[in-house]
């Protein structure tokens, strides 16, 4: 199955090394371990940029996801986690991503999260800090 176009460029991608624990009945992945593959990718996507993304005054907190599952990923398999910035708001950043073999030719997965930056003391949302805005706008 060949990946749907998209034409924003891939900011990060993380190797995913399956484990056997991560199988279901059916003999493959159990659909609630994709979204930890895609949390673990965005973290360490958020901590490999220059500049903070997380403090004891601010940090990310995800608001919304969608994950379309397009096909079991078989064990064993070697699949890669791709990230894009989908959309830059002004205290918001949606971020896409995928779950695709690692010749890119087959799709496991795709969708997006809403990541809002808040204030930790009030709850509130803040302006996106200006190192996670240059991180998501890089490319």
């Amino acid at each position: 199955m060949s990946q749907p176009t998209n034409d924003r460029p891939v900011l990060f991608r993380m190797p995913v090394a399956l484990r056997w624990r991560d199988l279901d009945a059916f003999n493959h992945v159990n659909n609630s371990n994709f979204l930890t593959y895609l949390e673990e990718a965005r973290i360490r996507w958020f901590a490999s940029w220059d500049g903070e993304w997380v403090n004891d005054a601010m940090a990310p907190l995800m608001a919304a996801v969608q994950l379309n599952y397009r096909m079991p990923i078989p064990y064993p398999s070697d699949v890669v986690v791709e990230l894009f910035t989908d959309r830059l708001g002004t205290s918001s950043a949606t971020i896409g991503h995928r779950i695709v073999s690692e010749d890119g030719a087959t799709l496991y997965c795709d969708g997006h999260v809403v990541v809002v930056w808040i204030d930790r003391a009030s709850g509130r949302p803040i302006a996106l800090p200006v190192s996670v805005r240059a991180a998501m706008a890089s490319a």
